[in-house]
C-alpha cells in the first residue's frame, strides 16, 4: 500500500514525487515514457538554466532528485483505476498496485502535422518545428515564421508570434475556419494568410519547406504547429472525475479532482502548458496529499 501513486513521470509527476519523498510518504511513479518534455531540444525560460537545458537532461536530473528522497520509478502504462475501501487500485499490463491517493500527471498529446515522423523529429531538433511560442518565441526574433492551423487557435498564435517577427504567415492544414473578426485582426497585424492548404512539409538544409496544394513552395525559418492538443484524461474519466468541455480535468485550489483522494497537475489541467506551472501545481498537490493522509 503506497501513500501515493503518481501516473506520469514528467516535470509535474517528478516534482510531486520529490515533495512527497521529503514528506516521508511512500511514492511510486508510473511512467509510459512518451511525455512531451523529453522532446524539447532546449528550454531557456526555466529558472536556473540561463544557457538552456534539453528536456532529456532536465528529466534525468529530476529523476535523480526524486530517487534521492525515496520515490520508486516504474516504466509502464497505467490502464485502470478502481476505487477501493482504503483508496485506489491502479493496474498496468503487469501488476496491480494499492494506494491511498493518486496524482495524475500524464500531460497532453500534441496534434501533429501530416508529415513523415523522421522529418518531424529532425525538424524539432533543428528548431524548424516548434509547438510553444510562450516557451521559445524569443528564439524566433526577426525570422520567417509560419503558423500551421487556420483556426481561432492558429490566429491567436499568429498574433502572439507577430510580437517577435515582422514576417508571419498563417497556413492551413485543411482549410480556413477564420471568422471575420479574426481575419481583421490578422490583417491589422500584417500577417499573411495562405488559403491553399499545405500538401507537404519537408526540410531543405536550414529551411522548412511548405508545399501548398496550388503548387507553390514557401520557405520558413521555423513553423509553429497550432493544431491543438488532447488531454490524456482517460483514467480520470474512468475514475469518475469531472472533465471540462475540452477534456481537461477539473480541480480545486489544491489540485484535487471531484473524486476525493484523486489529484491532477500539469498540462492536463486547464492552464498554461509550462514546466514552471506544472511544477508549481505539483508542489500544491503533493502538499495537499500529505495533509490529507494520516500522520
Amino acid at each position: 500500500m503506497y501513500d501515493c501513486v503518481i501516473i506520469g513521470g514528467g516535470p509535474a509527476g517528478l516534482t510531486a514525487a520529490t515533495y512527497l519523498g521529503r514528506f516521508l510518504r511512500s511514492t511510486l511513479v508510473i511512467d509510459a515514457g512518451d511525455g512531451r518534455a523529453s522532446s524539447i531540444p532546449a528550454t531557456h525560460n526555466l529558472m536556473g538554466f540561463p544557457d538552456g537545458i534539453s528536456g532529456d537532461d532536465l528529466l534525468s536530473r529530476m529523476r535523480r532528485h526524486a530517487l534521492r528522497y525515496g520515490a520508486k520509478l516504474s516504466d509502464g502504462l497505467a490502464n485502470g483505476i478502481v476505487q477501493t475501501r482504503t483508496g485506489f487500485l491502479v493496474t498496468t499490463g503487469v501488476e496491480a498496485v494499492n494506494t491511498r491517493t493518486i496524482l495524475l500527471a500524464q500531460g497532453v498529446r500534441n496534434h501533429r502535422p501530416r508529415m513523415a515522423l523522421e522529418t518531424h523529429d529532425r525538424g524539432l531538433v533543428q528548431g524548424l518545428i516548434r509547438y510553444c511560442p510562450i516557451c521559445d518565441g524569443y528564439e524566433v526574433r526577426g525570422k520567417r515564421v509560419a503558423v500551421l492551423g487556420c483556426s481561432d487557435h492558429g490566429a491567436a498564435e499568429s498574433v502572439f508570434v507577430r510580437h517577435y517577427s515582422d514576417t508571419v504567415t498563417l497556413l492551413a492544414q485543411d482549410g480556413s475556419q477564420l471568422s471575420e473578426a479574426e481575419e481583421a485582426d490578422l490583417a491589422r497585424g500584417g500577417i499573411a494568410v495562405e488559403r491553399a492548404p499545405v500538401r507537404d512539409l519537408s526540410i531543405d538544409g536550414k529551411d522548412l519547406i511548405a508545399q501548398l496544394t496550388d503548387g507553390r513552395s514557401l520557405r520558413f525559418d521555423t513553423l509553429y504547429v497550432a493544431l491543438g492538443t488532447s488531454p490524456r484524461s482517460e483514467l480520470a474519466h474512468m475514475a469518475g472525475a469531472k472533465l471540462d468541455q475540452a477534456g481537461c480535468i477539473v480541480v480545486d485550489e489544491h489540485q484535487q479532482t471531484t473524486v476525493s483522494g484523486l489529484f491532477a497537475a500539469g498540462d492536463m489541467v486547464e492552464g498554461l502548458d509550462q514546466i514552471a506551472v506544472a511544477a508549481g501545481q505539483a508542489a500544491k498537490a503533493a502538499t495537499a496529499i500529505h495533509n490529507l493522509l494520516p500522520g
